[in-house]
């Protein structure tokens, strides 16, 4: 992931030291399949039909652990405060977690109303949360003395959860990331890595339904710079990476469509994507309902563990949650469970009472698509079959004014309990609901209609 820096002069001093830190680089040494989630597709390679199921789940967990939880400052730590590559090793000596429970985190997500899980199986620092055969920097072969990845997968599974994969094919202990062409070599023994890694988690842990890949970008080498002159300098917009080096994504997708021809992929690889990443809650950004996208947020502070970090207030995460669906896209939350592999129960208590929410406010997010109201300062709506979802997240008065629809309204009812008037009219549809049967968080009326809201094109 990008990494949570609370001050940009702490990324600009980074970026100075890149350089610095690539000398201090050194290369490192060298099952049975489920029933898919429901609606997901039996096995046909078709993009609309594979990402059916995920765009039907709306809302997901991500899950960032690995050594960085042992200093407890963000995944980026080790990049961010320059530590020698060697001394960094040394964490995973320390690496045994006494309270990793897999099925308790398959069950908090449930219990949150998630329908699919994404766990980092190699982020950024090289270290392998999987059997990865005789690579020393792995979970298998250093004190933890146990294969993550299959902890997980097995727990997901067993709870019902669509399964999925975070995997970084950058990694900071090979040079060649830094400088492709300077350090060509190492730069190829780190597509080498990635090639025989990526075989392994397409291979050993039977069918998984998300890749999610991070920096394996071709404009992410050398972290978009440009070292054509003796100071690195930002590429110019629309400036791409010219060098020689090449990560083969081509051979790769063709390895994943034929070992797993139904999984769903993002964009962050150079590969045909199944969806696109948006990230942080600043990248919420507008509506598309023509490309599957999903916005991947953080809990409460950065990806990966920091202790106290508090949630945020209920209201926030509800509010988030409407406006992403209301957008037509998915909503992936991280926590970052700490070293011994609890999740602080700060965090896990909001996403039961996110739960709880969803419990009586599902239907308007689950299996619905965004519209056919536009979002606007008021909220954001969403659909399915002759149902529209309206999401007022802010009421701007007595009453709510919405744009004429093709359609006549026939019944308004608060989801939750409570009664709704609605007055239609060919300008438009007001929508009143009483004080007492509001809901600060979200009031969503369910507005039925006298024929299908799917097939209505979005007004503002």
């Amino acid at each position: 992931m990008k990494p949570f820096i609370p001050a940009h002069g702490r990324r600009r001093r980074a970026l100075a030291g890149l350089l610095l830190a690539a000398a201090a680089c050194a290369l490192p040494g060298v099952a049975s399949a489920r029933t898919t989630p429901a609606g997901a597709p039996a096995a046909d390679g078709d993009a609309a039909a594979r990402i059916a199921w995920w765009r039907q789940a709306r809302f997901g967990m991500f899950i960032h652990w690995g050594l960085y939880a042992i200093p407890g400052r963000g995944e980026w730590a080790q990049f961010m405060e320059q530590t020698p590559v060697n001394e960094y090793a040394k964490l995973a000596g320390q690496f045994k977690p006494r309270h990793f429970d897999p099925d308790g985190w398959a069950q908090l997500a449930k219990s949150a109303g998630m329908k699919y899980m994404v766990f980092t199986s190699r982020h950024h620092d090289g270290f392998a949360m999987f059997d990865d055969g005789d690579n020393p920097f792995s979970s298998t072969k250093t004190a933890a003395q146990r294969d993550f990845v299959a902890d997980y997968v097995k727990a997901a599974r067993k709870a019902g959860m669509g399964v999925g994969l975070y995997y970084s094919p950058l990694d900071w202990r090979y040079p060649g990331y830094f400088f492709p062409d300077l350090y060509r070599d190492s730069a190829e023994a780190m597509r080498a890595q990635y090639h025989r890694q990526m075989e392994k988690l397409l291979s050993n842990y039977g069918k998984l339904d998300v890749l999610w890949f991070d920096g394996g970008e071709t404009d992410w080498l050398s972290f978009g710079g440009d070292w054509s002159a003796a100071q690195w300098q930002k590429r110019a917009p629309g400036k791409h990476y010219g060098g020689g080096f090449d990560w083969q994504h081509d051979k790769v997708h063709t390895m994943l469509r034929r070992l797993q021809p139904n999984v769903v992929i993002n964009g962050r690889a150079d590969m045909k994507e199944d969806f696109h990443s948006r990230e942080g809650d600043g990248a919420l950004g507008d509506y598309d309902d023509q490309h599957p996208w999903e916005l991947c947020t953080t809990i409460a502070g950065a990806w990966g563990y920091q202790p106290n970090m508090q949630p945020k207030p209920l209201k926030h995460y509800i509010q988030l949650l409407a406006n992403v669906a209301g957008r037509d896209g998915n909503l992936l939350l991280n926590v970052g469970p700490d070293p011994d592999g609890r999740i602080d129960p700060a965090q896990a208590q909001r996403l039961r009472e996110i739960g709880a929410w969803l419990g009586k406010h599902g239907d308007s997010i689950y299996g619905t698509r965004g519209g056919p109201f536009l979002p606007g300062n008021w909220g954001a709506s969403t659909r399915r079959g002759n149902t529209v979802y309206v999401h007022v997240l802010n009421w701007p008065g007595d009453k709510l004014a919405l744009p004429a629809i093709p359609a006549r309204v026939v019944r308004a009812s608060v989801l939750g309990g409570g009664a709704a008037k609605v007055a239609q009219s060919a300008r438009g549809i007001e929508i009143s609901v009483p004080a007492a049967a509001r809901d600060d968080m979200d009031t969503v009326v369910a507005l039925q209609l006298d024929a299908s809201a799917e097939g209505l094109a979005p007004v503002r």
